[in-house]
């Protein structure tokens, strides 16, 4: 059996080492999970750039003993000016721009999202903003080891990212991509992070570094402005919820997937699944997940121009409804246009019961590429998931685009507490039904989860195929099963970035914290 960290005064898990560490610091330090959360936010913002950066959006949803699970939704709106017009007169009218100044198009929202958050602790024992960013300033100031994954994944998109302004100058070394184990500097980063601690998360959005990012903006040809920044602020929501026979499960709110994530797991839970790594348990999953996607595909986007709200998903009716559509023995034939993304999922627990679900992207890797020199932001992509045609998503003044991002959380009937999510676009729905089944319904150890193989149906890293890839350490006879029934497979290398970088905190009722991460990543999971 794996082992998972296990400790009684705080946890935290975490895709990049140093982000775990300086959680850990916090937690140590008497800090709260939030705020041990918003210190690994900073942290992995500067080491792991190619997955998320302040220039991104972030998703929170924390539970606290006693109270009604929150959530955070620091999703950007898009600028005043983001049109169909706007964009079909720059040469955009079949598809929005992916990289460089017309894709940087959404406010970042993660900034405020920390700001809203570490108003829930409190005021009287809330650690100062310096001690939360203290060690993201560090790396960004003296320099981060550059990791493989990082290594990799700037020489693979090196074509579309070379000539965006900024990008250059900030993330290659002498003009190449840097290798796995050389030293990146960010200077103007640690000055702009500086800033944040001395003059409160606020000035991202009303000061001197929002001035400079709108004047930056402005000039290389984005549609933002100064306006967009001082309007903007995260929003505290009630997560969505639905209740299994394990427990309620909550995720966040539309525009994210997250109630996809959540009819997965309620679909499946209709079949009557009792063995896990089964022939029922993967393709019963498998065709919840085409059944949840066929609905968000058709309905998703900014919640005030949806349908009807998602919440009508997760009615007993409608799911009872698509889970009778599912067909046990057979494969629905599927392609359908899967989502990009890549981002990065954290959790933290502490002592006094707290736990944070948290999730941090820039869309694409490197989002748009479009890096300011003076701040050493780049900034995401996100609003590439805008339509230009008519509908729930199509691009408009301070809409919310369609997120690929959701944290989950979940209160089971025993009293623990799971707070699990993923990387991967559109397979983080995918891998949280694995993880969650496999540890909450089917009994493996919590490590085990998370390192077992998994499966994505779709497209996601820019794959080019539609088809069902499996990892290689799949048994098999389940494989030859899977393809009997209709499933067009395809093997994929064993802990494969394309399966996601997830990981998972727990809260035992003996006050026990545990927790687990991705082999497939670069990070940790702590407790003490």
């Amino acid at each position: 059996m794996l082992n998972s960290a296990r400790g009684l005064n705080g946890c935290i898990s975490a895709p990049h080492t140093a982000a775990a560490l300086a959680g850990q610091a916090v937690l140590a330090k008497g800090g709260t999970a939030i705020e041990a959360m918003v210190a690994a936010a900073a942290t992995i913002a500067v080491v792991y750039p190619h997955m998320n950066g302040i220039g991104g959006d972030g998703f929170w949803i924390v539970h606290r003993p006693g109270e009604k699970p929150v959530g955070i939704s620091g999703c950007g709106r898009a600028a005043g000016l983001a049109t169909p017009e706007w964009y079909a007169t720059r040469g955009h009218g079949e598809a929005m721009p992916t990289r460089g100044p017309h894709a940087a198009l959404t406010v970042p929202g993660t900034i405020s999202g920390w700001q809203t958050a570490l108003g829930l602790v409190d005021p009287a024992r809330r650690l100062p903003l310096e001690a939360l960013l203290e060690a993201a300033i560090g790396y960004a100031e003296n320099g981060m080891v550059v990791t493989g994954n990082q290594a990799d994944c700037t020489a693979a998109k090196l074509d579309g990212l070379k000539d965006v302004p900024g990008f250059a100058e900030t993330f290659l070394v002498d003009g190449r991509p840097p290798l796995a184990g050389a030293i990146l500097r960010q200077p103007a980063l640690a000055r702009t992070l500086r800033s944040l601690a001395e003059e409160g998360l606020d000035a991202y959005y009303r000061g001197p570094i929002a001035r400079s990012h709108a004047a930056f903006l402005e000039d290389v040809g984005s549609p933002l402005r100064l306006s967009d920044f001082e309007a903007f602020a995260a929003e505290t929501v009630e997560p969505l919820s639905v209740a299994i026979s394990a427990g309620r499960l909550h995720n966040m709110v539309p525009p994210t997937q997250g109630a996809s994530s959540l009819m997965i797991l309620a679909l499946f839970d209709k079949l009557g699944v009792t063995a896990g790594e089964s022939f029922d348990h993967v393709h019963g999953l498998i065709e919840a997940t085409k059944q949840a996607f066929i609905v968000r595909n058709a309905e998703l986007g900014d919640p005030d121009h949806m349908a009807r709200p998602a919440t009508e998903w997760l009615s007993e009716e409608i799911i009872g409804e698509l889970a009778a559509r599912i067909d046990t023995k057979t494969a629905l034939s599927w392609p359908h246009v899967a989502k990009a993304g890549d981002t990065i999922w954290m959790g933290a627990a502490d002592r006094d019961g707290t736990v944070v679900s948290f999730i941090q992207s820039v869309f694409w890797e490197f989002g748009s590429g479009l890096t300011c020199p003076q701040t050493g932001v780049f900034f995401q992509n996100r609003g590439a998931g805008f339509s230009l045609t008519p509908g729930p998503n199509q691009i408009g003044p301070r809409r919310q685009p369609f997120h690929t991002l959701n944290p989950a959380l979940a209160e089971l009937s025993d009293g623990r507490v799971m707070a699990y999510g993923t990387m991967g676009g559109e397979g983080q729905p995918q891998t949280q039904s694995a993880i969650f089944t496999r540890y909450a319904l089917f009994d493996q150890g919590l490590q085990e989860a998370v390192t077992a193989p998994r499966w994505l149906l779709g497209r996601t890293w820019g794959d080019a195929t539609t088809t069902l890839k499996l990892e290689d350490r799949f048994d098999p006879a389940l494989v030859a099963a899977l393809k009997a029934a209709g499933h067009e497979t395809e093997i994929i290398a064993a802990f494969s970035d394309m399966a996601g970088h997830a990981g998972a905190v727990v809260r035992h009722p003996s006050g026990v914290l545990e927790g687990a991460s991705d082999p497939r990543a670069d990070g940790a999971a702590l407790a003490f």
